[in-house]
């Protein structure tokens, strides 16, 4: 058995991503409902939050449910959106007991009114914490966050507000649903697939990427510390060449 990790001389990731995929197919090869896979995809959840902040990660954001997932049949939606509110009733005062601050990103409009008033009575509850900070991404693209980003730039350039010339990347990303968080250091997906999905277009430019065989409802304490072994084997040079 593997001695617990230690980050030693290295600094943890300030920041890690994950895309929670394989719920569907955990449940699947058990011949179970698709609804139990995401339950247990829940479970999974709340070990991710604990490991992180064990590991001393300051952010962690999780991709909840994407707009494509919008598309999926209607009582799959349905199982999820009651998964969504149970979790926001019933975990949030555990979360804010620990000292997690929580936010959401994402399109509320597609959302029940009633769950964003949850999202909204979390991230107030929670405002004032000084743990990690969890981003749960709901009803999220990154594409049309993007778009929206740039559309209002493009409005206060009409009107005159700003200059168009001085729109730069850092203007734009002042714009995003992430403004004030900082960008991945690390993105994990589970189920062994290999693609990122729509998920943080902008704020993954320079993020180490680990692709896991695991599927998401197995996800583990274990798993999360094999990713960040990745991430710190990894020579991060943000497109420079290593002098020396």
């Amino acid at each position: 058995m593997e001695p617990a990790y230690s980050y030693a001389d290295e600094a943890p990731p300030t920041h890690v991503a994950v895309i929670m995929d394989g719920n569907g197919r955990w449940a699947e090869s058990r011949g179970l409902n698709r609804a139990v896979g995401h339950q247990k995809g829940v479970e999974s959840a709340r070990r991710a939050v604990t490991s992180a902040a064990e590991l001393g990660i300051s952010y962690l954001t999780l991709f909840g449910f994407s707009n494509e997932n919008w598309s999926r049949p209607a009582q799959e939606i349905e199982d999820l959106m009651g998964l969504l509110r149970r979790y926001l009733r019933q975990e949030v005062e555990e979360l804010d007991r620990q000292g997690v601050r929580i936010l959401f990103i994402g399109d509320r409009s597609r959302l029940a009114d009633d769950i964003v008033t949850l999202l909204q009575m979390a991230e107030q509850r929670t405002r004032r914490n000084t743990g990690l900070t969890l981003t749960i991404a709901l009803s999220y693209s990154g594409r049309q966050e993007i778009a929206q980003a740039a559309r209002r730039l493009a409005a206060r350039a009409a009107s005159g507000e700003i200059d168009p010339d001085g729109i730069d990347e850092a203007a734009l990303g002042r714009e995003l649903f992430t403004a004030n968080i900082p960008d991945p250091d690390l993105v994990i997906r589970t189920s062994g697939e290999k693609r990122i999905s729509n998920f943080l277009l902008w704020q993954c430019a320079y993020a180490e990427m680990v692709f896991l065989d695991t599927l998401w409802p197995d996800f583990s304490r274990e798993d999360f510390v094999v990713a960040v072994r990745e991430f710190h084997r990894r020579d991060r040079r943000f497109g420079m060449t290593r002098v020396g």
